[in-house]
């Protein structure tokens, strides 16, 4: 009993071993990320379309949900850039930005997420994410992180610009130019510039001066709070709001409040398609950071309780004023780095965000959104990486055309376009690979009892036997491909006696394929040559076992190719 309640709820497990140098670990990672992730959960939110506090509310319950059921020890939950960008994709087409409908249908969202999440958890398909390669996932975020820099330079500027891909965004950009507010242009140009002098040159500075790795990595973090602090200052001392520079303003001081998503089927049924490529795309994202931290520590992840502890974190925002969340790479990395030992540096962290929910919301009634755009800017243009571009093209043209669809069709149709296409293609591209499986002819290697491709190494056959080595599973796709293939070897060979299938690569066999061996199978006897099969594994075996094929089997069944081989000759 106990066992199953620690798989569900891992808080059971590493609560009991908590120790004092864990909660003092804990304690400043959590001063480390709580101020980090003031002004970027801000930021996230403005992204999303959504009121300043939304985002510290997607940033408090979220976390503390993800602590008692999440298996990562360093993973930080809450708002992420890629998916505020979703988000607001999925919502500006249903509902107007900045009324109480818009704020419903977000937790209606991020609910309706965590219930698919949650669902996935539970029957364990976490598989389902495996559907996502690397290169799409590669090219969907270098597509979105331009989408996002692009769509906060109306805030750099002063001026306003709507559009949902990029082409759309720089025409209503340019278009609108003319109305640019000079002072708060300075301001954004002057705050991302800092932040982006602080991530590249600031370190090497501080170094040089001879500040420890600890102290130095600490001033880096502490960047976005400067130029926070800086140009509130500056807006509140010189009024620079009464000429027109754009400010967060009035931001309820407050806990999160009860919310209720929509129960509106007409309205979870259009955010049904963003909902679940929401869900995919942040558990890809949350799961790849948390498994690389874990490694670091030689910890292990369970994905499919991490489907349940991001479902849980999504629901909790649906109640809380939030909006969808997942783990997100940059606070996870200075919640790592910072020396967090459990996931209740998370509770902590939402501890702090509380705190400044309630107490720390007025200084930011004078905070310039140009600054919050800024700290957008600098943080997704560190996602864009067009060298996969190069990488992929290199490697294989099958894994470039996904890149590059994606990132086009990003760019020029939106997001859940662009991920759709590169989910599809993926999955097209990986069923015609395996529609026509590597199949090689192999021989012996002198002096050895190893089989190698004929066309590679200098190997012994026989004019009597072929052998056929197929290098992947077998099924329905591909059933009919090796039937060819065998027919087009053997029909014109009249030396031929037998045929061996080195079974060695094949992991399965579905029903499809064990009909496809049985044609081959009978084909082959009218031709007065035998089919053996070779090196087949125990599973692939006991299911041969249960059906009517071996018996049908002109040949035999070997466990090695060296047998075989040996065999049929001294017969």
């Amino acid at each position: 009993m106990y066992t199953t309640l620690s798989r569900y709820l891992p808080i059971l497990s590493w609560g009991r071993e908590y120790t004092r140098s864990d909660l003092g670990n804990d304690l400043t990672a959590a001063f480390i990320v709580t101020i980090m992730l003031i002004p970027q959960s801000l930021a996230y939110a403005l992204l999303a379309g959504l009121p300043a506090e939304a985002g510290l509310y997607a940033s408090i319950v979220p976390i503390m949900l993800y602590a008692v059921f999440g298996t990562s020890r360093s993973l930080a939950v809450g708002p992420v850039a890629v998916v505020s960008l979703m988000t607001a994709a999925a919502l500006s087409n249903i509902v107007e930005q900045g009324t109480m409908g818009y704020a419903v249908a977000a937790l209606s969202l991020a609910g309706l997420s965590g219930v698919i999440l949650l669902a996935m958890g539970l029957f364990r398909l976490g598989f389902v994410a495996n559907f996502l390669s690397h290169p799409v996932i590669a090219g969907f975020i270098t597509a979105s992180g331009l989408i996002i820099a692009a769509s906060q330079l109306k805030h750099i500027f002063g001026i306003n610009a709507d559009g949902h891909n990029l082409l759309e965004l720089v025409i209503s950009l340019g278009s609108n130019l003319g109305g640019i507010n000079w002072i708060t242009a300075l301001i954004g140009v002057l705050a991302t510039g800092f932040l982006f002098w602080v991530r590249k040159g600031l370190k090497p500075l501080l170094t040089k001066i001879g500040f420890g790795a600890g102290v130095t990595g600490f001033l880096v973090k502490l960047g976005p709070i400067v130029v926070v602090v800086a140009t509130t200052a500056a807006v509140w001392h010189w009024g620079l709001d009464a000429r027109g520079v754009r400010i967060v303003g009035e931001v309820p001081q407050s806990l999160p409040p009860f919310t209720l998503p929509s129960f509106s089927p007409a309205l979870l049924g259009q955010l049904l398609l963003p909902a679940f490529l929401i869900s995919i795309i942040g558990f890809v994202e949350s799961i790849s950071v948390a498994q690389t931290l874990a490694a670091k520590k030689r910890q292990r992840i369970d994905p499919d309780q991490e489907l349940i502890g991001l479902g849980a974190a999504n629901i909790g925002a649906s109640l809380t004023g939030g909006f969808p969340v997942t783990g997100g790479f940059s606070r996870s990395v200075v919640n790592f780095d910072a020396g967090a030992a459990t996931p209740a540096a998370g509770a902590f962290t939402a501890v702090g965000l509380a705190i400044a929910a309630v107490a720390l919301t007025p200084l930011i009634y004078f905070l310039p959104i140009a600054t919050l755009a800024a700290t957008i800017i600098v943080a997704v243009l560190s996602l864009v990486d067009f060298s996969i571009l190069k990488r992929s093209w290199t490697y294989n043209r099958g894994d470039f055309a996904a890149v590059a669809t994606t990132i086009l069709l990003t760019l020029a149709l939106g997001v859940e376009a662009g991920i759709s296409a590169g989910v599809l293609l993926s999955v097209l591209l990986h069923l015609y690979r395996s529609s026509k499986p590597h199949i090689a002819e192999v021989g012996q290697v002198p002096g050895t009892e190893h089989f190698r491709n004929i066309l590679r190494h200098d190997v012994i056959t026989h004019p009597s036997i072929v052998t056929l080595r197929v290098d992947e599973s077998l099924y329905f796709a591909n059933a009919r491909w090796l039937e060819d293939q065998i027919q087009s070897r053997v029909a014109g060979d009249k030396a031929v006696r037998h045929v061996i299938l080195q079974c060695s690569a094949i992991n399965e066999i579905d029903f499809s394929a064990l009909e496809s061996l049985e044609a081959i199978n009978e084909r082959l006897h009218e031709m007065g040559v035998q089919l053996h099969l070779s090196e087949v594994k125990g599973p692939v075996m006991d299911r041969l076992n249960e059906q009517h094929f071996l018996h049908q089997l002109s040949g035999k069944v070997f466990l090695s190719q060296y047998e075989a081989v040996h065999k049929i000759l001294a017969a």
